[in-house]
């Protein structure tokens, strides 16, 4: 007989975690559940008030609609409980070790590669520079205080340019000061970047800086809901 202890472990069904990001959600905006209750008895109302006025006027057709409307509600109340929960989850990391990591590995999508894991860092002080490359070059992200990036952002702008000549090298910084990026408009601003090289050189980039990169100790990356992640399970 297999041991038990062997067995994969199970992962939270599709309604578990919708449970866990509502939660989530709640604790940085409170107000979360009436809006949601508000959406639904305003499609409610609305689907009534369509089946009332279209003709022939008849119990069933409003009731039909009535569902149709709070259907739509539904609808309303879980696409606005992901927009809140995203913006829930960048106010969280804010300020924390690692929260740069987490964005570039998770909310860049295909067309950017990246790690959670820093490219440099000062161990005393937590700064850290990351770094990820796409169709629009070659990014490097500081962490930290900028005075004491200077030497970490210049050692990994210059190793980017050394091995990817003619690749243009952008550099930002995550903060709330003049010209640094929020953390939460961090993935958006670099996805606006402009398309610079095709595919086949953004291989041959990653492959050649991938080959100077020295492995260096990760920051603790921050735990949070990523609301890209709930998927409903496909029935078998």
């Amino acid at each position: 007989m297999a041991n038990r202890s062997s067995a994969p472990e199970k992962r939270p069904g599709f309604f578990s975690q919708i449970k866990s990001l509502f939660r989530f959600t709640r604790e940085v905006y409170p107000w979360l559940p009436w809006a949601q209750i508000a959406l639904l008895i305003a499609g409610a109302l609305i689907g009534v008030i369509v089946g009332y006025l279209i003709p022939p006027l008849q119990i069933w057709s409003i009731v039909l609609w009535g569902i149709s409307g709070l259907m739509l509600g539904l609808l309303g109340s879980m696409f606005l409980m992901t927009r809140l929960s995203t913006s829930a989850m960048y106010q969280k990391i804010d300020g924390m070790p690692g929260a740069t990591g987490h964005v570039l590995s998770t909310s860049l999508g295909r067309s950017w590669q990246a790690s959670e894991t820093p490219v440099g860092i000062n161990p005393k002080t937590q700064d850290a520079v990351y770094r990820t490359i796409g169709r629009g070059g070659v990014v490097v992200v500081g962490e930290g205080a900028r005075g004491r990036l200077t030497r970490l952002v210049n050692d990994e702008r210059s190793k980017a340019t050394r091995v990817a000549h003619g690749v243009p090298v952008t550099v930002l910084y995550v903060g709330h000061g003049d010209d640094d990026v929020a953390i939460g408009d961090l993935a958006k601003t670099i996805k606006k970047l402009p398309k610079a090289i095709d595919k086949a050189t953004m291989a041959a980039v990653i492959k050649r800086v991938d080959s100077v990169s020295q492995s260096i100790s990760s920051l603790p990356i921050p735990k949070g809901i990523d609301p890209t992640k709930v998927r409903a399970q496909r029935p078998r």
